[in-house]
């Protein structure tokens, strides 16, 4: 079957005048890796897959391979195979084609340090055991002229969020809009962000694997059309040692499927509360489509079901910084009072609590509910005017397979626990004296990332989720990147991290 549909995208892609494929995973320090084959191999690729070494697994920012238990030595082969539903001629890249792609050991088995895969498992089990999740990231970037001293100023310099800017850089910020188009995305807003040369742009939620894919095809994208105009773009948490840095918040929500029957029987010794839990899923997975976060019963009329998914998200925030806000860089970005959500908290629209809670069209507790009709239809129309949670300490140096496998996995834990919410907050917690801030429970997140990778070694939700091998391996390469820069100051980290991701 592989062979027969590689055929037929083949000849698709022949007509459409792609001459050569670019098949792409994500590794471990959040980089796109390619392996690229002449459209005429697609289907040869796709049935036998591309040879790639796994020791990318253990590759740095820098190129580096860190040595591990289990990744990071020359031993071994896995074979690229491209996801044929996902194959996307490229607009500012004529004669291209893209496919994210799963890697298989060379008996035809998912490598167990595949974060597509893992990303894959976790989102198909959720939605299988309670509802179907929604996802999308927020992508933010800078530009800079592409010139041989690398460009030290911003190409635009308008105002924070002003139309100035927008004017400067118009036919770019066009192209953008009608590339992803073209590709098939459904780009919902592109503005310009607060730092100089700074923009923002968001796409259509998806189910999480496709917000994934669509996110390092968003990136590569933007990446194209400024070099088709002569501007080098930068994705780092950090572009100035002291200054507001990129983001990559992640937005999640649930959603009832058009479709009877979710959910499943609590399993054999689970306690009461993971039993009301399942079974507050499975009746909001009854009806027609629709929000199900809201219900106007809990905190902030959070459903029970919402309630619990957001605490459990909540609680392993410190552990999910290993995988949401990876780098040494990412913690240049995280302080507070710069929106970047640097305090282990949650909030109704309050952009510096690190969990966001957005209403969306939310009046008196009660979500809008959407039409009944098929969920990506339903997605598109509705998530960004509906409630969903916002992520706002992640950035773009994060595998964003990792990133939202480890979200739902902390969501489906705080579930089966029936892990219950604190107080919101509704000010900046970098206002509050730190006796408040002690009395209320407000903790700061990690303010390095060895401290991030503390709390993730020590998680066993996280650890169940990604498994041995692929556990030790996020270990390894993030205390890889600590000792790399452990002599580095500031700018010395922004240099080297502004243009890798």
């Amino acid at each position: 079957m592989d062979g027969e549909k590689a055929a037929s995208v083949t000849a698709e892609l022949r007509a459409r005048g792609v001459d050569a494929v670019a098949l792409t995973f994500v590794d471990n320090s959040g980089i796109t890796r390619a392996k690229c084959v002449p459209v005429g191999r697609l289907e040869r690729a796709a049935v036998v897959g591309v040879g790639a070494s796994p020791s990318f697994d253990a590759f740095l920012l820098n190129d580096d391979l860190a040595a591990g238990r289990y990744a990071g030595g020359p031993v071994g082969d896995l074979r690229l195979r491209p996801d044929l539903d996902r194959v996307v001629p490229l607009a500012a890249q004529p004669g291209w084609a893209w496919a994210p792609a799963d890697r298989f050991d060379q008996l035809g088995r998912p490598h167990p340090q595949d974060t597509r895969a893992i990303l894959r498992r976790e989102a198909e089990g959720f939605a299988e055991r309670y509802l179907p999740a929604l996802a999308g990231i927020e992508i933010e970037w800078t530009i800079y002229p592409a010139r041989p001293d690398g460009g030290s100023r911003p190409a635009a310099a308008g105002p924070a969020y002003g139309l100035e800017r927008v004017i400067e850089q118009a036919d770019y910020l066009r192209d953008i809009v009608r590339a992803l188009t073209e590709q098939g995305l459904t780009v919902e807003q592109i503005h310009p962000e607060y730092a100089p040369g700074q923009f923002e742009v968001s796409t259509a939620p998806e189910d999480p694997l496709g917000a994934a894919d669509s996110s390092v095809l968003v990136r590569q994208t933007i990446r194209a059309v400024g070099a088709r105009h002569g501007l080098r773009t930068s994705f780092s948490p950090a572009v100035v040692a002291a200054g507001v840095g990129n983001g990559g918040h992640a937005h999640v929500s649930l959603r009832r499927a058009p479709r009877a029957g979710q959910g499943s029987a609590p399993r054999a010794g689970q306690g009461s509360a993971a039993r009301a839990s399942q079974d507050s899923a499975r009746r909001a997975g009854q009806g027609g489509s629709g929000e199900v976060l809201i219900d106007g019963t809990g905190p902030a009329g959070l459903s029970a079901l919402g309630e619990h998914f957001a605490a459990g998200i909540l609680a392993h925030l410190p552990a999910l910084l290993a995988v949401g806000a990876p780098s040494v860089a990412s913690y240049l970005r995280l302080r507070p009072s710069r929106w970047a959500g640097a305090f282990a908290c949650w909030g109704v629209e309050n952009r510096e609590a690190a969990l966001r809670l957005v209403t969306g069209l939310a009046v008196g507790g009660q979500a809008a509910q959407a039409p009944d009709s098929d969920l990506k239809a339903s997605a598109e129309q509705w998530f960004h005017a509906s409630p969903h949670l916002e992520i706002k300490c992640f950035d773009l140096t994060a595998n964003p397979y990792l990133m939202l496998a480890g979200v739902l996995a902390c969501g489906r834990s705080g579930i089966e626990d029936g892990a219950r919410l604190p107080e919101p907050v509704d000010v900046d917690p970098a206002t509050l004296p730190a006796a408040e801030r002690a009395r209320r429970g407000i903790e700061a997140l990690p303010g390095r990332l060895a401290e991030a990778v503390d709390a993730f070694e020590a998680d066993p939700v996280l650890r169940a989720a990604f498994g041995v091998e692929l556990h030790d391996t996020i270990v390894t390469v993030r205390r890889a990147e600590i000792e790399l820069f452990a002599a580095a100051g500031a700018d010395e980290v922004v240099a080297q991290s502004l243009w890798r991701h």
